[in-house]
């Protein structure tokens, strides 16, 4: 009925030396920090009575959260009176699958749970038992579930059964938008056994349980189907284990030193891709990844499920390094919230799209609090970084034409254009009002960060019209040529804003993202000045991102050991067994919090090769230190192509895949040394190896030549 593996390969699957998974005996006391599991349409923290849908949202303006969805597989295995047993836990990251193996003297069980990575309406569990010792006499475990066919924000009726299967439906109780359209949700399931039995004759058995969850009654039962095919087929895990294989095999960070950094990097990439669709399933539609992941964001919990910058600046670069596909999606997601952003710009009297700072479906503002709809508008400026990363890895202009991106891009130019104010005292574009990344701050003037990322946007527009022929209109250039970037000359630092007193205590990562990403030009001893302003006051309380973006900044200068010591930091971010991220480091704030990986994960990714995405090329200055002895990334892509980077010793060895012809066109490279001016073509299926400094990838027909900072 299905493929099982035998239970001794079960138990291999927990294997403590294996980095990709993470076991234990006792699960964390915080049931919070038990390992979600998710698909980038359903996300469930195991054994929680209670899940969430991508894009499905009860709840009007600022009440909106993520709807909770009642899970049917909320089940833990249970012993006879008497019989303990000894328990192992354990997440596979390879495969996204949690175990609970249960032995006794007499059986052993085995319970695995997984949100099916090829076909995401379907969640699994699957039971196993093994007898241990020679007896006719039957053995049972009893299943004991938590689950209720209802929920808070969603009116449920039961529906007709369907193939054996119970049925629910119903809608959720309040529309995102007054008058708008209120979610469906249809869940089917094979109904719940309160005990399973191992027969007197029987050495081994197994059992399946099958949940659907779609939007739809007709969806809903083909999702079904689809999962009872799988089974008959023998092919219900192993097409999830082939979608998972899939995703790795194209996206790996491993490094050759500390065990709990190889760990934290592996959890990272799990979860992140977690949150973000297969491979085949990028043409559906993507609700964007909210802080607290798919799992998470119930009403009053992790930010409601809303998304906010954290989706475009900390999680979506590393996934757009290894799979451009699924980074679009991002893109897409904001594209999908257009009518919405220009209902929030004209509703602030402003012209263009104005980005909600949290954002659900419709892409109206769903903030709880107004002040940071109205003043944190980096957020535009933070989209924008994103088409452009995009755009500079892929040059694809059908996300720009037919994908509507232009629009976005154009829109966003507009509201900036009638957002800024002139001064004739100095000649320049000032920003006012404005909260800025440090949200300790309010109502400040000319936010560094906020006036560079809308410089940039401004920049890419102007660039993007030409590309596309289209008549940029001269205010574009014109504010952005003439926008105040606070700079203390004296100081030779960049004030957070007009005013900053230098020493004021600071919430997170700010004025340090000038460099990176943002890629502000600056010279080295005002990149240094800049971190040795700002790391002192850095709130040790703040959220988990800041200190990568700090240790990226001290790698660009060459000081690995200090970055290392940034990074370890983050550890104390990180809760329990199973690797599960919180926003504070007393465990406080959003949990599986993927804007604290995502910073981690760029911190190694971008931080020790020294990746920059540019207009012309990829350059790279790899650095390594005494954590961090040999650095492997796995399927970096830039323009079609697949690449194999190894930073080890004093070299680097890169591999261009040999790519199959169905994969598209890709263009052909060079690596290009940038202290000898050497330039080496890449052939696919060959590896060529070069001295550890700085250089760039580029195209080998592109005149152009850009170096790091």
């Amino acid at each position: 009925m299905f493929n099982w593996r035998s239970q001794e390969e079960a138990e291999m699957a927990c294997d403590p030396s294996d980095p990709y998974v993470f076991t234990t005996d006792a699960l964390p006391s915080d049931l919070r920090f038990l390992p979600p599991l998710a698909n980038g349409l359903l996300g469930w923290t195991v054994y929680d009575n209670i899940m969430h849908m991508g894009g499905v949202y009860n709840g009007e303006g600022g009440d909106c959260h993520r709807a909770d969805v009642p899970c049917p597989l909320a089940v833990r295995v249970k012993m006879g009176e008497g019989e303990e047993g000894k328990h192992t836990y354990s997440l596979d990251t390879r495969t996204g699958l949690f175990t609970h193996i249960v032995c006794t003297e007499s059986v052993c069980v085995t319970q695995s749970l997984y949100a099916h990575r090829q076909y995401p309406n379907l969640l699994v569990m699957e039971v196993l038992l093994v007898r241990q010792v020679t007896s006719q006499e039957p053995i049972t475990v009893q299943l004991d579930s938590s689950f209720s066919p209802q929920s808070k924000d969603i009116v449920f009726q039961e529906g007709p059964e369907y193939r054996g299967a119970r049925h629910i439906f119903g809608q959720t109780k309040e529309s995102e938008v007054q008058g708008g359209s209120r979610p469906s949700v249809h869940i089917i399931w094979t109904p719940l056994m309160t005990s399973l039995t191992l027969q007197a004759e029987q050495s081994q058995s197994r059992w399946g349980f099958l949940a659907a969850f779609a939007r739809s009654n007709e969806s809903a039962q083909s999702c079904f189907d689809t999962g009872l095919q799988l089974i008959a087929d023998g092919n219900l895990r192993p097409s999830h284990n082939r979608a998972w294989a899939e995703l790795w095999l194209g996206s790996r960070l491993e490094i050759a030193g500390e065990e709990p950094l190889s760990r934290a990097l592996i959890g990272c990439l799990f979860y992140l891709l977690s949150a973000f669709p297969s491979l085949d399933q990028t043409s559906a539609a993507f609700g964007g990844v909210s802080p607290g992941g798919l799992s998470n964001g119930g009403r009053g919990q992790d930010y409601w499920g809303h998304v906010f910058w954290d989706q475009d600046t900390w999680m979506y670069p590393s996934i757009a390094l290894f799979y451009p596909s699924l980074a679009r999606t991002v893109l897409e997601y904001r594209v999908g919230t257009l009518e919405g952003a220009r209902a929030n710009a004209e509703q602030q009297g402003y012209k263009g799209v104005k980005f909600a700072w949290e954002s659900a479906v419709s892409g109206r503002e769903v903030c709880p609090e107004d002040i940071y709809g109205q003043q944190e508008i980096h957020i535009n400026g933070d989209v924008i970084h994103a088409f452009q990363h995009y755009y500079y890895l892929t040059q694809d202009l059908d996300m720009f034409r037919e994908g509507r991106g232009s629009e976005v891009v154009w829109g966003v130019a507009d509201y900036w254009v009638s957002r800024v104010t002139w001064s004739s005292e100095d000649q320049s574009y000032h920003i006012k009002s404005v909260m800025p990344p440090d949200e300790y701050y309010y109502n400040v003037d000319d936010s560094v960060f906020t006036n560079t990322v809308a410089k940039n946007s401004l920049d890419f527009a102007v660039e993007l019209a030409a590309l596309l022929q289209y008549p940029a209109p001269p205010e574009w250039q014109a504010v952005a040529e003439r926008l105040k970037i606070p700079f203390d000359p004296d100081l030779q630092y960049h004030p957070e804003f007009k005013g900053y007193k230098k020493g004021g205590v600071v919430k997170q990562a700010d004025v340090v993202l000038l460099g990176y990403p943002l890629g502000l030009p600056m010279s080295a001893a005002v990149r240094r000045n800049d971190l040795e302003a700002y790391e002192p006051v850095t709130d040790p309380r703040g959220p988990a991102m800041t200190w990568g973006m700090f240790a990226v900044a001290w790698m660009e200068l060459g000081e690995t050991e200090r970055a290392q010591e940034l990074l370890e930091k983050c550890y104390k971010n990180i809760q329990g067994p199973f690797q599960v991220w919180s926003e504070s480091t007393d465990g406080s704030g959003a949990v599986n919090f993927l804007t604290g990986m995502g910073g981690f994960l760029q911190a190694v990714l971008f931080g020790y090769t020294g990746f920059r995405v540019q207009k012309d090329c990829l350059s790279f200055s790899p650095v390594l230190s005494d954590a961090v002895a040999e650095l492997s990334v796995t399927g970096v892509s830039y323009l079609g192509n697949k690449l194999n980077w190894l930073v080890k010793g004093e070299e680097v060895s890169v591999k261009l895949w040999d790519l199959p012809v169905h994969a598209g066109k890709a263009a052909a490279l060079e690596v290009v040394l940038k202290a000898s001016g050497t330039r080496i073509p890449l052939t696919p299926g060959q590896t060529v190896t070069f001295p550890r400094e700085a250089g760039a990838l580029r195209r080998r027909d592109s005149a152009y030549s850009c170096w790091p900072i």
